[in-house]
């Protein structure tokens, strides 16, 4: 038995969205950015594949079933999946929200709680800006809310990432801000910014007593699968109805 974790950024109508234009990126922490256009998807994508979760029977998963399927050795229910959604964008309050509500589905979010805004913007579709926690807790009914950092979602290079730069005790520092934060209330599960990392974090996490941790690594998850070193499939604009199925098993 296997699962498979999606892992969705940002949902523009059609009209929208150009993946030739750039996509900055608008937090609260002192930090400019452009999102990849491969980490946007169409809503009208983004509709038809929860349309074909819901009409084939899936299951969403929690993320205590993901912690028993490893650790307690628990089977999972068929067709099992594990909505993801990191960092907090609008577009997940605009457009997953009210479609997860409907279909009775459960979502994980990544929140990088240094990029919370501190009063709510209005929607920019030019732009991906971020919520206020009162946002997030409005939609608790739907989702749980998982570390992604407080202030390392940041990086120098394409390859480099704050972790990688940062001393054992720094990473621990912001990890525990991250967890302070009442928001996140899945204080034993990461998600590592950018999926860049080095074994040193990995053992960090694991000495602190995170359970779970997911990178964005193409592949289904099985019980060989290493719980801190989770699998994840991002789902961009492009991809297609039989290539979602393909990626479901």
């Amino acid at each position: 038995m296997s699962f498979t974790a999606l892992v969705y950024h940002e949902i523009r109508e059609g009209t929208m969205f150009s993946p030739e234009q750039t996509h900055p990126i608008e937090v609260r922490q002192d930090y400019e950015d452009n999102l990849p256009s491969p980490l946007f998807i169409t809503l009208e994508n983004f509709v038809m594949q929860m349309e074909y979760l819901y009409e084939n029977g899936y299951h969403t998963l929690t993320l205590e079933e993901v912690r028993n399927y490893y650790y307690d050795k628990a089977t999972l229910p068929d067709k099992s999946v594990l909505l993801t959604f990191d960092d907090c964008y609008q577009s997940i309050a605009r457009y997953a929200y009210p479609l997860l509500k409907k279909y009775g589905f459960h979502g994980v979010v990544f929140v990088v709680t240094g990029w919370l805004n501190s009063e709510k913007i209005s929607f920019m579709p030019e732009k991906s800006v971020c919520l206020t926690q009162h946002e997030l807790e409005e939609m608790a009914g739907v989702f749980e809310y998982a570390n992604h950092t407080d202030l390392f979602h940041t990086r120098s290079s394409a390859a480099v990432g704050r972790m990688m730069e940062a001393d054992d005790l720094e990473f621990s520092e912001d990890l525990d801000r991250c967890n302070a934060q009442s928001i996140v209330n899945a204080k034993d599960t990461f998600a590592y910014p950018f999926s860049l990392f080095e074994d040193r974090n990995v053992s960090l996490l694991k000495s602190k007593g995170f359970l779970l941790a997911f990178t964005t690594n193409n592949g289904p998850n099985t019980q060989e699968t290493d719980p801190l070193l989770l699998n994840r499939m991002v789902v961009p604009y492009f991809m297609d109805l039989a290539a979602f199925k393909e990626i479901l098993g």
